[in-house]
């Protein structure tokens, strides 16, 4: 198989790593400078808010240069952004500049699939980065949580502190942002080894207004078909609810558990192994024509959800995550494959991604927001699982009466 491929693989295994590692690492860090708790959330909401301010144009920035080579600058902002983190810049703001260069990364990395790859393995292609994709979520989280646990900040903080030339190492937060800005370091010399392929699809003379009118054409035509609603409607959903639970489960972990922020973070990687198990059953049990029948799925995902509030052991919690995750994976994946399918026969696959991209990062940016008023507001940690789960089912529901006799 064609080296070139490897490499973008490595490439975006540690450069997704490095993200999500680094998220529990700022979490860590607003703990350590006595932030207020709704900052937290709000932390994400700063990363994904280049994805939607960018977003009609990061596909004409990917077209205009070589992939390996936008996958190169972006990779170089996000070494920016840890680096200013480590330095002193506040943790929001920083891992805002590391979304711009995620946000950048995005259409690279699938673009240069289809450049190195013949037709024919593009899907067995795609199965693998979003494997590794969720293997790095799942190894960010273990990962993340172990740099900012007591052990490291015990072994290795300690023993720094003793050194004359420590580079302001004094906590396990900080600890946890060099090696992390590592691991970036290894994703960037990465980057330099993806061949040079020549640019395909550079657009002539591109005006901001050219680019906005084009990504808002591509929105609405997407927004209109019947499928691509549906499986845009369902896709946001499931990434703006999947981020939230993400903190959620921090808080929930602490109260219901008595767990502290370290094995809080390993909580979450539960849910991402359930998503894996699912998406793999997905993969081989639905087909894209029956892909609107595992709507219910989404149903049943928010009532166990609810459960949460009952739950004080952590085997049990560990139980329900893994079949929140299972349940998720199971309707994500053929929602997210139909409208790769529909995107690709309305607008081609560059638009729809970008359209994808847009909707799902403000689905995050809302329900985070959301749930960071009800953190401000006092509300306790079982009213906004009742609100999450609810939600989820409710609209869910809504969604399965209103499409579920469409067919792909």
């Amino acid at each position: 198989m064609n080296r070139s491929f490897y490499t973008v693989l490595a490439a975006q295994f540690f450069s997704s790593l490095s993200d999500n590692a680094l998220l529990f690492a700022a979490i860590a860090l607003l703990k350590n400078i006595n932030a207020p708790a709704w900052e937290t959330p709000v932390l994400q909401e700063f990363f994904v808010f280049a994805f939607i301010i960018l977003a009609p144009f990061v596909g004409a920035f990917s077209d205009a240069l070589p992939k390996g080579k936008v996958m190169f600058i972006s990779n170089s902002i996000k070494i920016v952004g840890c680096f200013a983190m480590l330095v002193g810049l506040h943790p929001l703001l920083a891992y805002a500049i590391v979304g711009v260069g995620a946000a950048l990364y995005s259409p690279a990395k699938y673009g240069i699939l289809t450049e190195c790859l013949p037709v024919e393995r593009l899907v067995w292609a795609n199965g693998w980065m979003e494997g590794l994709t969720v293997a790095s979520i799942i190894l960010g989280a273990v990962f993340g949580g172990l740099l900012i646990g007591h052990r490291v900040e015990a072994q290795f903080v300690q023993e720094l502190s003793t050194l004359k030339f420590n580079a302001g190492i004094d906590s396990a937060p900080h600890f946890a942002i060099v090696v992390i800005l590592g691991l970036y370091l290894v994703a960037a010399v990465l980057n330099c080894y993806i061949p040079k392929l020549p640019v395909e699809h550079n657009l002539e003379r591109p005006t901001v207004k050219k680019l906005v009118l084009d990504f808002w054409s591509s929105f609405l035509a997407l927004w209109k078909d019947p499928l691509g609603q549906v499986s845009l409607a369902v896709t946001s959903l499931f990434w703006g609810s999947g981020t939230c639970l993400r903190f959620i489960i921090l808080t929930w972990a602490a109260a219901a558990l008595n767990f502290d922020l370290e094995a809080s973070t390993q909580l979450t990687a539960v849910v991402a192994v359930g998503l894996a198990v699912g998406a793999a059953i997905a993969a081989k049990l639905v087909p894209i024509d029956h892909a609107v029948k595992v709507l219910p799925l989404g149903i049943a995902m928010g009532l166990v959800v609810l459960c949460m509030i009952f739950v004080s052991d952590w085997r049990v919690a560990v139980l329900l995550l893994l079949t929140v995750g299972v349940l998720a994976g199971s309707f994500v994946i053929p929602m997210n494959a139909l409208l790769q399918y529909r995107g690709h026969q309305l607008m081609g696959s560059g638009h729809s991604i970008a359209v994808q991209n847009f909707n799902e990062n403000l689905s995050i940016l809302l329900m985070l927001g959301a749930y960071a008023l009800m953190i401000k507001a006092g509300f306790s940690v079982n009213h906004i699982v009742i609100f999450f789960g609810l939600f989820i089912s409710l609209t869910m529901g809504w969604l399965t009466k209103k499409h579920g006799h469409d067919q792909g």
